[in-house]
């Protein structure tokens, strides 16, 4: 679900608010509010935060009335927003070539916190960087933004996301085995 159209995205889609769409007859919910006011980008780089709409607090109140377990998901930028959070990176997932720290209030339920391993050298496309040109970026880890860090296709590569066919898409995007790590808990208490 979202308020935009994703007209790329190959699974059963519905638009709509996620403040305002139907959440009768679930078991759970798995929300991804905005990033923009928490990323780095929006709070250091230019200064724009405050122009996105602050949701989680939001989001949350409103999946409190449900009763129901759920997830709310966002950028390590919003740690003081979400609370008691799992923090997830590709490092630790074996088939992942990512850095990219994402992370997961899970209210009804509690995974463990897996040790993010130490980063590993990116690759990147800036020539201004000491490594550039020594890395591969179908090997090597990539950072997955819009600094434009990797191809769109090493990207993807790199997230295990085959399904996406733009870099903004991949820029807003959580890698699936982020998701199925913390689903696989949230099946255990449903």
């Amino acid at each position: 679900m979202d308020i935009r159209p994703q007209p790329n995205y190959p699974f059963e889609f519905y638009q709509w608010d996620a403040l305002e769409a139907p959440l009768t007859g679930f078991d759970a919910v798995h929300a991804s509010p905005p990033c923009q006011r928490y990323s780095v980008a929006s709070k250091s780089h230019n200064g724009r935060a405050n122009e996105w709409p602050d949701l989680i607090a939001r989001v949350r109140d409103r999946l409190l009335k449900t009763g129901l377990p759920f997830v709310i998901e966002n950028v390590a930028g919003a740690r003081a927003e979400l609370r008691d959070p799992v923090l997830l990176c590709g490092t630790m997932f074996s088939d992942l070539r990512v850095i990219r720290h994402r992370r997961f209030e899970c209210h009804g339920f509690r995974p463990w916190q897996p040790v993010c391993n130490p980063h590993p050298l990116c690759h990147t496309l800036d020539k201004r960087k000491a490594h550039y040109g020594k890395t591969d970026e179908w090997v090597d880890f990539v950072q997955v933004n819009g600094g434009g860090n990797s191809s769109k296709e090493a990207a993807a590569d790199a997230m295990k996301i085959w399904w996406m066919k733009t870099k903004h898409e991949l820029n807003e995007a959580i890698p699936p085995a982020y998701t199925q790590f913390i689903g696989k808990h949230l099946l255990e208490v449903l």
